[in-house]
């Protein structure tokens, strides 16, 4: 928020800007699942940069942040139905 001195120097009400709620879904959950796998490469990088770095502990503590996102992202997908066997299958 900032202050507009013009007008008394009350901070604007940024709540009620429409501009701001256009997005459906602009929570913390449907944002990090909008961009899951943005998040997943950039902690896969600070991950990498510690392990340069000589913190092989720290870089796994962020792999386990990752990997946690990632089974939690597969776990809200809708299983896709088993397609039947064909024969192509069965030929191996």
């Amino acid at each position: 928020m900032t202050a507009d001195p013009a007008a008394g120097g009350e901070p604007a009400d940024e709540s009620t800007n429409d501009s701001t709620n256009d997005s459906a879904d602009e929570t913390v959950g449907g944002l990090a699942q909008l961009y899951l796998g943005n998040i997943l490469y950039a902690i896969e990088l600070a991950a990498l940069s510690l392990e340069e770095r000589g913190d092989p502990a720290a870089a796994a503590f962020y792999r386990g942040i990752a990997r946690k996102l990632a089974e939690a992202h597969g776990r809200s997908r809708p299983q896709r139905p088993q397609r039947p066997p064909t024969n192509a299958d069965a030929r191996g």
